[in-house]
Formats: C-alpha cells, sequence, structure tokens
C-alpha cells in the first residue's frame, strides 16, 4: 500500500496523519487524496482548489517526483510508493 505522509507543521491540523503517514490504496493521486480525506476530513480542502487542481501554495511527490498533473491529478500512485505533501514555497 503506498503510504501518505505530510511535513510536520500540518500535524496539528490532521492528527490523524501524523506517526509516520497512512497507508491507502493505491491509484491515481486523485483517488489517494480523496482516501485521505476520509481518515482525516478537511485535509481535500487545504490541498486542493475548488476545481480540485492542487492549490498555489501546495506540491506532492510520489517516490521524490513532484506531481506533473497539477489539475486533474492523473500521475499514478503504485503499491509501495511513498506520496509526501508539504507546502511549496513562492515568492521574490
Amino acid at each position: 500500500m503506498p503510504r501518505v505522509e505530510i511535513t510536520r507543521h500540518l500535524h496539528r491540523f490532521f492528527p490523524a496523519l501524523q506517526r509516520g503517514g497512512i497507508e491507502v490504496e493505491p491509484g491515481s493521486v486523485a483517488e489517494v487524496l480523496r482516501a485521505v480525506e476520509r481518515i482525516a476530513p478537511g485535509f481535500t480542502d487545504y490541498v486542493l482548489d475548488e476545481r480540485g487542481a492542487l492549490r498555489r501554495h501546495v506540491a506532492l511527490s510520489v517516490d521524490g517526483r513532484i506531481v506533473v498533473d497539477r489539475e486533474t491529478l492523473s500521475d499514478r500512485v503504485a503499491e509501495g510508493a511513498t506520496v509526501h505533501v508539504f507546502q511549496a514555497l513562492t515568492g521574490g
């Protein structure tokens, strides 16, 4: 099963994901995020915008590779993969 992990600063908002992340069924990034939402309600409100795309200031990687499809989240998450969700740094 893939493991979903979040950065430490998000633990206070989503304590269910705190201890080493959680395991969910493999599938697309969208399917993985829906599975996380069932365990930690409100999670997708934090990472997705009103269209269901990744928010501008959120980054997501699968096995260390940044997710390419930020709009429909079709990138695949394989069995045994690790998904990291973190806040992207922007500005100038």
